[in-house]
């Protein structure tokens, strides 16, 4: 059985027949009346679905959608007109209400993913979801791949559950097939056409469910004359640009391993585009193929540059632009080895940062936006800060405007009393991770999600499809 939906409306008085006072109680004929979205759910024999016959849509009203789930004899006009003036009569009178988890977790309640297990951005996409809480079936290989650092265990895989099948076997690929009838999207991260070639491609899939997004994550795009080659994170913002005014100007072009890539480009675009799609698919019932590429991805993320180069804040020539060639928008080097940031973009904070720097009288900071002064002042800025540890300029800065601050570690972070209060870092089972983000209605983030074993939910999930089949009409 699955697992109940937290997010169903309670009646007070169970089956409360006063918000349908001179009007038929639809709960004495077997209805239940449940918030969007819900998780599929079998109860006295009917499946409580957004995506299935038996589940009605009847009102929106303060910002929530609600269906009936009843039998065949309340799908009338007729009842639909009782039970939406009912629900309007109970919420006014407070008889009727809704009950759920403020952390996140419920925003997504009733949406059900299929993931094929991958590397990198789509399970890192799939994981983003799960953390708002759809319901993440992650399809396992039988066997572990040999990617190196690659652990038994994979904190992606946090709030999924997994089944082990080998999509090369008839048998397993029926059960995906059976999965797929019951689930609102598809993550996939193979290179192009290797879905197609297990018959499992969007046609396919779109032939059991039409409206079926189809989530496509690579690094090159579904077409064009790098789609079917390998590549990573560097390979592809090298070539869409993204990676060009990382470091400054005199070094390497270097940037924060997976970031750009295959998280902001990737993972996150991949993300956006299964919300669109589910959007779509909840208003015109047509699904979708989403092709999320890390070089579409990672291009469309430089556009607030490219937004300041009618100002001439942007220039082509690294080091020459509105952020990358200040001295104001540097990382420092500490006298002990630690770094601290300096991003003081506004006049108001860079007059703060040269105060607390002793630098207010010093004529040579006057003129904030003289290009030719920005070498020669970053120079002597970084002949100051490597006199002090990290921990004296921390000191100085903090609580300040000064948009001045300390590089950390990530278990450093953990400790930050911002972050601390914030409770961005845990590490449960030892195993350090950040959060759920974003938030919502002021709640913090609840704790992270266990991580499933390879092919721990196979009963569950298999049992909970033979529920879902037998009830289906």
């Amino acid at each position: 059985m699955t697992r109940l939906c937290e997010s169903m409306l309670s009646i007070k008085k169970a089956k409360s027949s006063k918000p349908f006072s001179g009007l038929p109680d639809p709960f004495s004929h077997g209805a239940q009346i449940y918030k969007n979205p819900v998780r599929a759910s079998v109860r006295q024999g009917f499946l409580c679905s957004p995506l299935r016959p038996n589940l009605v849509r009847v009102l929106d009203i303060c910002d929530l959608t609600f269906f009936i789930c009843a039998p065949p004899c309340l799908q009338t006009s007729y009842w639909r007109t009782f039970i939406r003036a009912g629900l309007q009569r109970g919420l006014k009178a407070g008889l009727v209400r809704a009950t759920g988890n403020k952390g996140g977790k419920s925003m997504l309640a009733g949406v059900r993913i299929i993931e094929i297990e991958a590397l990198g951005p789509a399970p890192f996409a799939a994981m983003l979801l799960a953390d708002l809480g759809a319901d993440i079936i992650t399809i396992h290989r039988k066997l572990a791949a040999e990617t190196p650092g690659k652990g038994a265990e994979n904190l992606l895989d946090r709030g999924k559950r997994s089944i082990a099948l080998d999509l090369k076997d008839p048998e397993d690929t029926q059960i995906l097939k059976r999965l797929l009838k019951t689930a609102d999207g598809l993550i996939e991260g193979f290179r192009p056409g290797v879905m197609e070639r297990l018959g499992l491609g969007p046609k396919d899939c779109h032939q059991i469910r039409p409206q079926l997004i189809y989530g496509r994550m690579t690094g090159w795009g579904q077409t064009g004359p790098k789609a079917a080659q390998a590549g990573h994170d560097l390979n592809y913002i090298g070539l869409s640009g993204a990676l060009w005014y990382a470091s400054a100007p005199d070094d390497i072009p270097i940037a924060p391993a997976t970031l750009v890539g295959d998280i902001g480009g990737g993972a996150m675009y991949l993300t956006v585009g299964m919300l669109a799609g589910l959007l779509k698919a909840r208003a015109t019932g047509a699904g979708c193929v989403v092709d999320a590429a890390i070089v579409d991805g990672s291009a469309h993320m430089m556009n607030l540059l490219m937004s300041l180069r009618s100002s001439g804040g942007f220039r082509t020539m690294r080091g020459q632009s509105l952020l990358d060639g200040p001295h104001w928008s540097r990382v420092y080097r500490c006298g002990d080895g630690g770094y601290f940031t300096v991003q003081a973009l506004e006049p108001k904070f860079y007059a703060q940062f040269l105060d607390l720097m002793g630098l207010a009288g010093d004529v040579d900071f006057t003129d904030q936006f003289d290009q030719t002064r920005w070498p020669v002042l970053t120079r002597r800025l970084a002949q100051i800060f490597v006199e002090k540890p990290r921990a004296h300029w921390s000191a100085i800065f903090a609580n300040s405007d000064a948009c001045a601050g300390p590089v950390l570690n990530p278990e450093e972070a953990m400790a930050e009393t911002h972050m601390q209060a914030r409770g961005v870092w845990s590490a449960p089972e030892g195993r350090l991770q950040a959060a759920a983000a974003p938030r919502f209605d002021g709640a913090n983030p609840s704790i992270p999600s266990p991580i499933p074993r390879r092919d721990q939910d196979r009963c569950s999930i298999l049992d909970e499809l033979e529920q879902l089949e037998r009830a289906a009409p």
